[in-house]
């Protein structure tokens, strides 16, 4: 018998990728033209398994939090991406190796430099070194950046504490690192060139002449927020109330070399939870989940270099200010409870905080959910306090009212600056520019309004910048302008909502998952170890395999009846009657993650008794087909897990016994 991988041990991946592409969960898209890096195609596995995540996402998000799921379009207008800020600043930073015309993104290339020094350093002082990060090509020959090369003491510190903090450094930051450590393309022994900025969109038209230029959109979060004032009035215009949507997104990655987890085309499924800001950002369910332990990375500890991460409770986070406020801090746990329920490894699961160079152009504040995988931590979904960004930048463009009017109890008297414009003298005075103007002199915050104010009375005349009118400077005189102080009485109060944003890429969280829940054990009287892959029924794939124990002909109408019974329970179910050993059988499917077996022998045709059998412990149990039915249903819909169903049914001793190892 082979030696075995146990469940949360360093696993070989590329045994791992092959079993996953051979049996189809995904494959390289075009591949018969060569295939195109980034670009995947999931096979019958695969698309089963993203499904039934989704599924699990939409019951535990938007059915548990009645959110209201919108499906926009993917083709965006460069005007709307402009607007919410992509256009300029949705980007990595690539360097290029001057001699062989490779792109490399910088992070990524300062990361596996200065990575692969402390490995040969390790290696020099003779500790150990997991090869996780290592494919098997790259096991075979071995680059000069991995040479056992001891460094200094303070070197290797220096090194630790770049790595980790290395989400943090902008472009010209990273080419400084590349300069001062003399960092070198493996591949060449050359120094790439500086880095620069790479947009990641990808730039298309809308029509035949092509002046419509447009975007496939990097994110589905714009059309929800395009919608707000649509969304608001079919929620009554009550508040707080969350959007959701699941649907392609697309980014032009600059080099994809990690499978499923860079991809240029990928499914995502993000919230848009609308609060009112002056309520302190306050959850109403907060209570429910303030005691779950969340594991953070918080970003004063890796400014400090360091990765030491804190295990508390998410109440107590939110109480001393590491999470900002309670509806980030309630997501946060949400987010936990939902990855725990589809089968991620709580082990291999923190919530690492945005540091400030990092933090999207939008963000008040933001925390990764990243898994552990053996690419290393990854970041798979994404907690952002948004705050009012969105909704004020989309407002302002096309004065569309993206608000919340909500009546007062009591009538408020609110004393300000108010501006009153002649408008038979002001349109005719700035001619084409008069509406800009008039627009720059209504947005004038109150403070600006006083000092304007005095200004007027002094001097007769005020100056105000607006932009893109003749030098940026407008004179304004008293003759077209009025500003007083006076009180008026408000029946309402408008206010633009902040948003938190759950973000959620699946298939990062599905090949985590993959990672997460596979082994290999070897089978009784062989050599061979077989993949086994632990989904929790409820996401699994398929959820019974269906076995008869040979060709006989009594056993079709049982295998029929049987699956026609688990189709109307809505239970996905395969049936193999090929010659192999029902050993064998059972052991290609559990490398497809099915967790259950149904087997149809002769006392099957006698007493309609079946025996079900654990994909993981392989035990197996008998009863009459409602009992078993029952316990399928149960145990694909969560509520029961395989422990319960051994203390309830009869145990069944197979004559066709596996060896599990675990």
């Amino acid at each position: 018998m082979t030696s075995t991988t146990l469940k949360g041990q360093p696993l070989d991946r590329p045994i791992l990728d092959s079993m996953l592409r051979r049996r189809m969960f995904y494959t390289p898209s075009f591949e018969i033209y060569g295939g195109v890096a980034g670009l995947f195609d999931y096979g019958p596995p695969g698309c089963a398994l993203l499904a039934n995540i989704v599924d699990l996402w939409r019951k535990h998000f938007i059915l548990e939090e009645d959110m209201l799921e919108v499906d926009c379009t993917a083709l965006t207008p460069a005007e709307v991406l402009k607007t919410s800020g992509h256009v300029d600043k949705f980007a990595d930073w690539m360097c290029k190796d001057p001699k062989n015309g490779e792109i490399l993104r910088a992070d990524h290339f300062v990361e596996e430099v200065l990575g692969a020094r402390l490995k040969g350093d390790k290696e020099a002082r003779g500790l150990k070194v997991e090869e996780k990060e290592e494919d098997a090509k790259k096991k075979k020959k071995k680059s000069k950046t991995t040479e056992a090369v001891k460094l200094d003491d303070a070197v290797v510190q220096e090194y630790e504490e770049i790595l980790a903090k290395i989400d943090n450094y902008n472009g010209e930051e990273l080419g400084q690192l590349i300069k001062k450590y003399e960092l070198k393309n493996p591949n060449t022994g050359v120094e790439p060139s500086p880095p620069v900025a790479f947009n990641l969109m990808f730039q298309t038209a809308i029509g035949p002449s092509s002046n419509a230029p447009s975007y496939l959109r990097p994110e589905t979060a714009q059309g929800q927020f395009l919608n707000f004032a649509k969304l608001l009035e079919f929620n009554q215009h009550q508040m707080p109330f969350a959007s959701a949507s699941i649907g392609k997104s697309f980014r032009n990655e600059i080099s994809p070399r990690a499978g499923l987890l860079r991809v240029r085309e990928f499914l995502m499924a993000e919230i848009e939870h609308y609060v009112d800001p002056e309520g302190g950002k306050r959850h109403a369910r907060f209570d429910e989940v303030k005691d779950i332990e969340v594991v953070l990375l918080n970003r004063h500890t890796q400014l400090a270099g360091q990765t030491t991460v804190e295990k508390v409770a998410i109440g107590k986070a939110v109480a001393n200010g590491t999470v900002d406020n309670e509806t980030l801090g309630y997501f946060l746990a949400r987010i936990q409870l939902f990855l725990q329920k589809i089968g991620i490894d709580q082990s291999k699961l923190r919530f690492r905080q945005h540091m400030a160079n990092e933090m999207a152009h939008y963000a008040a504040d933001c925390w990764d959910a990243e898994l552990l995988t053996s690419y290393g931590w990854v970041e798979c979904v994404g907690c952002a306090d948004r705050s009012a960004y969105d909704l004020t930048v989309h407002a302002k463009k096309t004065g569309a009212p993206l608000i919340v009017r909500e009546k007062l109890e009591k009538p408020l008297a609110i004393e300000e600056w108010q501006i009153d414009l002649d408008k038979k003298k002001f349109g005719p005075y700035f001619k084409k520019d008069g509406k800009t103007v008039e627009t720059a002199v209504e947005a004038l915050p109150q403070d600006k309004r006083e000092a304007l104010a005095q200004a007027l009375q002094a001097d007769g005349k005020i100056t105000i910048d607006v932009e893109g009118v003749g030098n940026g400077k407008v004179e304004i005189s008293k003759d077209l302008i009025v500003i007083e102080r006076r009180t008026r009485v408000e029946h309402t109060r408008e206010f633009t909502p902040n948003v938190v944003e759950p973000s959620f890429g699946l298939g990062r969280i599905l090949y985590a998952l993959i990672e997460h829940n596979y082994w290999t054990r070897g089978t009784e009287g062989g050599d061979e170890a077989r993949g086994v892959l632990s989904f929790p029924p409820p996401v699994a794939p398929t959820k019974v395999l269906l076995v008869p124990l040979s060709s006989n002909e009594s056993f079709k109408p049982l295998l029929k009846h049987m699956s026609h019974k688990l189709r109307i329970l809505g239970v996905s179910s395969r049936v193999d009657d090929s010659s192999a050993s029902i050993g064998k059988r059972y052991s290609r499917n559990d490398e497809l993650g099915t967790p259950l077996g149904i087997t149809i022998d002769f006392q099957s045709v006698k007493d309609s008794t079946f025996t079900l059998r654990d994909r993981d412990s392989t035990k197996q149990v008998r009863a009459d087909e409602d009992t078993i039915l029952a316990a399928i249903k149960a145990l694909t819909e969560g509520t029961k897990v395989w422990s319960d169903v051994e203390k309830e049914l009869p145990a069944f001793e197979s004559q066709d016994a596996e060896v599990p190892v675990r």
